[in-house]
């Protein structure tokens, strides 16, 4: 029995009688209380399930006894019951948090109803409890961020600091340092915690899907938008969203985020009635965004909004200590997840392990594991089981730009989880050409004319690229 414990007070002694008797029948354990103060006292020695309280008594008034208990025991279900002749006290005690109310005189039924509708609610906050603990268990730090080196004990010490407060927080590092995890850690060891969190990686998304992505759209706000959709911060009202990849975010979307984290309230696109939203934000990039606002790519005003709480994630050769942890919890991984066989790794596999410098970072550790228990079938890896470290050595000794492009895709795409590797092509190309483009505006001073011949393509066809790209000109007089 979900209820197990009422606590009835009333300053009627026939009210209380009545209520005792019925309760008592159906195998409650009943506390009776005069006043206020009586009931004060008894729930200061007994936990109680719920409590029925009367608005108007001599000393304390049920309305100020309800505040009394949200602040002491809030698991603490309370039914007020109040005249008819009073209903406004029924609206101020729904406020005050009361979970129903009932009218006097009252049918012994509708307080039945009552309690068997709370021990519902109990079962489902029980539950819901439960399942807090075990989420919060299941992203403790302890568990999801692996190392003990000394640069990741200073992250440890911010992390502890940050995750109970609702500050913003900008994670920094390089791709596949394990940004989002951070972001994970830092929403499950919140008070956030059972709210939603989402992510969105700003960098994979269109120019012109982003915004409908982030604030949601009207129907018929343009062509395709058949009906509303709510965007990203409305999903994760009372949560955590977070922002990868932020630095490439467009301007003019910049300056929205900035009156979202400033208003707290956000506009559907096609739409002009504002949405109050409830979001904390973790950001993250692997971009410089002191250089990019020097380059005025970034606005300044929105990075020290996000910037309330910075998180450096150390890169993978900077914490060379923790490769053996890393190895050894990723083994144990593939092998609870993926039923493989392997135990471990010999020393020398341990040693060449270490001694790679690891551009793609845990990520990519993670993945190189992973493929090498799949495919060995040694129940401890030997230095044979990575072979790409080899052919990554040998790719850098080639200097040109084929062979360079090459190896960074190569680790980059490494470092990826498969069910990341979607719309790659058009990703790639647009990474490549952003920079392409900005380098020969930079060199002809922001001529478009000249630097569309240089390309070898039509005017209109750089001006679009532009757009689409998100690509600032600055011209040099």
């Amino acid at each position: 029995m979900a209820i197990e414990r009422i606590l009835v007070v009333d300053d009627e002694e026939s009210i209380r009688w009545v209520l005792s008797r019925a309760l008592s029948k159906k195998g409650f354990k009943v506390d009776l209380a005069a006043d206020g103060n009586e009931a004060l006292g008894l729930f200061r020695k007994n936990p109680y399930d719920l409590a029925i309280l009367d608005v108007k008594m001599p000393d304390i008034s049920g309305l100020d006894l309800l505040s009394r208990f949200q602040e002491d025991a809030p698991q603490t279900l309370v039914v007020i019951m109040t005249a008819e002749s009073s209903m406004k006290n029924a609206v101020e005690a729904m406020k005050r948090g009361a979970y129903d109310y009932i009218t006097k005189p009252f049918d012994l039924d509708a307080i039945d109803a009552i309690i068997l509708k709370a021990g519902k609610a109990t079962d489902i906050s029980g539950e819901v409890s439960r399942l807090k603990n075990e989420l919060k268990d299941q992203y403790s730090l302890e568990r999801t961020i692996i190392g003990q080196s000394k640069p990741m004990q200073e992250v440890y010490k911010i992390l502890g600091k940050v995750a109970p407060s609702d500050v913003t927080v900008l994670i920094t590092g390089e791709s596949g340092t394990g940004k989002e995890l951070v972001a994970r850690a830092i929403h499950f060891n919140s008070p956030r915690l059972g709210k939603p969190f989402l992510a969105i990686n700003c960098a994979a998304i269109p120019r012109d899907l982003l915004e409908s992505e982030l604030f949601g759209h009207e129907k018929g706000a343009f062509t395709g938008a058949t009906e509303r959709k709510l965007g990203k911060f409305e999903q994760a009202n009372g949560g955590t969203l977070f922002l990868d990849e932020i630095g490439d975010m467009p301007l003019d979307l910049q300056a929205k985020l900035l009156r979202v984290l400033q208003e707290k309230e956000i506009t559907r696109t096609g739409g002009s009635t504002t949405v109050a939203v409830d979001v904390r934000i973790v950001a993250a990039t692997n971009q410089n965004l002191k250089d990019k606002v020097r380059a005025r790519e970034f606005r300044e005003d929105l990075f020290y909004r996000l910037n309330v709480v910075p998180i450096a994630l150390p890169p993978l050769r900077e914490r060379r200590d923790d490769i053996p942890l890393l190895v050894d919890y990723f083994i144990q991984s593939a092998r609870e997840k993926l039923g493989t066989a392997a135990l471990g790794c010999t020393p020398e596999a341990y040693q060449r392990l270490a001694a790679f410098n690891w551009p793609g970072n845990v990520r990519e550790l993670e993945n190189t594991i992973q493929r090498a228990a799949l495919l060995s079938p040694n129940p401890l890896l030997t230095p044979e089981d990575f072979p790409v470290q080899g052919e990554a050595d040998q790719d850098s000794t080639d200097c040109s730009l084929e062979a360079l492009i090459t190896n960074k895709l190569r680790n980059a795409i490494g470092a990826m989880e498969v069910q990341e590797l979607n719309n790659l092509y058009e990703m790639v190309l647009h990474q490549m050409e952003r920079p392409l483009i900005r380098i020969i505006l930079e060199k002809t001073r922001g001529n478009q004319v000249r630097t569309a011949e240089i390309l070898g393509i039509n005017r209109n066809t750089l001006r679009k690229k532009i757009q689409t790209l998100g690509i600032e000109i600055s011209k040099e007089g």
